[in-house]
């Protein structure tokens, strides 16, 4: 090989070499000499901070955010027509608060036992007026109070709070001898049911609700 060609053949691996693209913290002179959106910085290829590339720093793993906690726990137990949890407390109120929709006999000698907390005085089933578990109750605080019920056919309704649906007591006269209700239920009057189009024979079907 004459010496031009030896020249000529260094010359080109020069250039090649020089003109090789560098990847993140690769070696490089200008910004020509890395790859992509990445730029030379104190003689290494980064990211241009100008830009807010990541290329070279690794984005932290995100952490999922944490899944709510039911934090109202039962109080205690109850032995009533069996072992039943009772409850001081129920889940947070929202804009659409899950529930137990159940039935209710407001009038005297109905299944609801004892007169309304809220007025003492018995109601007529033609109104539309629901019982809540202790903890939405809240020491009276919702009495008087309206609320919207929504089914999952998408019909809604709004009653009026009129008593408590006892979560701590149960199985004695004032309370039909029932069991302690859970800490999830709407206790609804007949008229509210037939407002939701709903068949009282189902028992219990779940809704949501929310303050008016």
């Amino acid at each position: 090989m004459s010496n031009l060609a030896f020249l000529s053949l260094i010359f080109t691996i020069f250039i090649s070499t020089s003109n090789a693209i560098s990847q993140c913290n690769g070696p490089c002179k200008t910004w020509d000499d890395c790859d992509g959106q990445l730029i030379c910085i104190n003689g290494k290829c980064n990211d241009d901070p100008n830009v807010g590339t990541k290329t070279c720093k690794s984005s932290p793993p995100s952490v999922p955010s944490p899944t709510p906690t039911n934090t109202c726990r039962p109080s205690g137990t109850v032995n009533c027509n069996g072992v039943h949890p009772i409850y001081r407390c129920s889940p947070p109120v929202t804009s659409a608060t899950p529930a137990q929709l159940t039935f209710n006999d407001f009038s005297r000698g109905g299944d609801g036992g004892g007169p309304s907390s809220c007025d003492g005085q018995y109601h007529d089933n033609n109104e539309r007026i629901v019982a809540l578990s202790t903890g939405w109750f809240a020491g009276r605080s919702k009495c008087g109070k309206m609320i919207r019920i929504r089914a999952n056919n998408g019909k809604t309704v709004t009653a009026k709070v009129v008593d408590e649906c006892d979560s701590t007591m149960g199985c004695d006269a004032e309370h039909a001898f029932q069991s302690p209700c859970k800490n999830n239920i709407v206790d609804g009057s007949i008229a509210v049911w037939r407002a939701l189009g709903l068949d009282t024979n189902l028992g219990i079907v779940p809704v949501t609700w929310s303050m008016v």
